[in-house]
């Protein structure tokens, strides 16, 4: 059976929530398709950004932004948690990539300690 790819899934805590901003993210996703060679295509959104301060998220599970990053091969997620202090990113793509690259861009980008990085090959 041929490999059709790869999904990595990072979990980092004791991140730098300051780095939370949609401005790092998106650099964060510009720094790292470039460096594993991957094609960008559209950038989606899941925050409170625009909010009324009295409907946002309160529940620590939810206090954050998501985004996922569609690329040429699939994607790429990532959801912070500001409270938890935490990040956790998959990137799931049909071309092979460096996990190790990836793994020291989301550590550069976003602090922390990498909890768990599990590569599951897909087929």
């Amino acid at each position: 059976m041929d490999n059709y790819g790869a999904e990595l899934i990072l979990d980092l805590h004791d991140c730098d929530p300051r780095k939370f901003t949609r401005e790092n993210i998106q650099n964060f996703f510009d720094t790292l398709c470039c460096r594993i060679k991957m094609e960008q295509c559209d950038l989606h959104w899941w925050d409170d950004l625009f909010t009324p301060e009295s409907e946002k998220e309160t529940d620590p599970k939810l206090v954050g932004t998501s985004a996922i990053q569609f690329i040429k091969t699939s994607n790429i997620t990532i959801h912070t948690l500001d409270i938890m202090k935490r990040v956790y990113l998959n990137i799931f793509s049909c071309k092979d990539f460096d996990r190790h690259v990836a793994e020291a861009t989301c550590h550069e980008y976003f602090d922390g300690t990498i909890m768990q990085s599990t590569l599951i090959r897909r087929y």
